[in-house]
């Protein structure tokens, strides 16, 4: 086997690994109790099963066809760079709106340092 057989195998190996992680992240979303723990479960493991499957494309492509997609590169900036960004933004919305916390959050911590210490009775 020569060296580019072998990183035809890592290649076809990260995109697995990134399908594996895409269906966490999706059982994450369903499963998880309110819009911030789905939050994360939606930026932060997507975006690495995105990562995965675009890194192995790209090394995949690399090795078998010597072909160096720029289009790749650029989705793999792009999404390591807006994904994080708007999972925030979302659940920043979401908190400054006053969506509830799952019953079995126990602490919130922005609540005091957003809106003082008094207590809302909402």
């Amino acid at each position: 086997m020569n060296i580019s057989g072998i990183f035809e195998y890592i290649g076809a190996f990260l995109i697995l690994i990134g399908s594996i992680m895409a269906v966490i992240s999706a059982i994450g979303i369903l499963r998880l109790p309110d819009v911030y723990t789905r939050s994360h479960a939606a930026t932060k493991s997507s975006t690495l099963a995105v990562l995965l499957s675009l890194t192995g494309t790209f090394i995949y492509f690399w090795a078998s066809e010597n072909f160096i997609s720029v289009r790749l590169l650029l989705g793999i900036m792009f999404v390591f760079l807006t994904a994080p960004v708007a999972g925030h933004l979302i659940t920043r919305a979401a908190y400054r709106s006053r969506v509830k916390l799952s019953d079995s959050s126990t602490e919130d911590a922005l609540h005091d340092v957003l809106y003082g210490k008094q207590k809302d009775s909402q």
